[in-house]
């Protein structure tokens, strides 16, 4: 499969593949219907490859003995991004890229799943990004992104809404949700506010006056 990679300004999210689990080919191949560029984390570089997926930029720390030169021959232009320092996991080096770019937004894929650690790290990771890059996680199963302290957006009936807070959060309100919250707290380990749902079809309102607060539209 190959992304048509019309070049358009950096207001259109560009899409990071990282080294999770896989997602379905459909989820993958509408993302890149409107992304002008395709980062790939250096690890999952042969999966992507595979699957016939047009890369722009091969980025990593590079370790174990990994030839990235020679994906060169595979895939043409390609921008090799040697990022080595241990102190920001891949994902991270990914999203200060694409500032450095001028990007506003990146979806993520294959950034859950398989390993436990990498999995809440780049979930909890994004909150640092605030005002800086719009980011998107999603997976087969969940969208996950950083609220801003007011949040609307319309909803069917019955759509599952989980608010994770990162730390704790407070002074949350929510309007149309199944469990309301009226300016109250949530604390990670604590209280989540996990599996709620839209209550009728229409506007749901979230707000929260202090923290950082996750949202996960998820589906089974």
């Amino acid at each position: 499969m190959s992304s048509h990679h019309v070049i358009r300004d950096e207001q259109e999210p560009a899409l990071i593949i990282a080294n999770g689990e896989s997602c379905n080919f459909e989820l993958i191949g509408q993302l890149l219907e409107w992304s002008p560029l395709v980062i790939v984390l250096d690890s999952a570089i042969d999966r992507v490859l595979d699957l016939g997926i047009k890369v722009d930029v091969l980025l990593g720390d590079f370790d174990r003995d990994f030839q990235a030169e020679k994906y060169l021959e595979k895939q043409f232009p390609l921008e090799i991004v040697h990022t080595p320092n241990q102190e920001l996991t891949d994902l991270e080096k990914a999203l200060n890229y694409l500032i450095d770019r001028g990007f506003t937004a990146a979806n993520v894929v294959w950034a859950t799943g398989k390993r436990a650690d990498h999995t809440m790290t780049n979930l909890t990771n994004i909150v640092q990004y605030r005002n800086k890059i719009k980011v998107v996680v999603l997976d087969d199963y969940s969208k996950v992104f950083l609220l801003p302290n007011s949040y609307e957006k319309w909803y069917p009936a019955g759509t599952i809404i989980s608010l994770i807070p990162i730390g704790t959060v407070t002074g949350i309100r929510t309007e149309n949700l199944k469990y309301p919250l009226q300016n109250e707290s949530l604390q990670l380990g604590y209280r989540t506010g996990s599996s709620n749902e839209v209550l009728e079809d229409g506007f749901i309102k979230i707000a929260y006056q202090t923290g950082d607060l996750l949202m996960m539209e998820c589906w089974d």
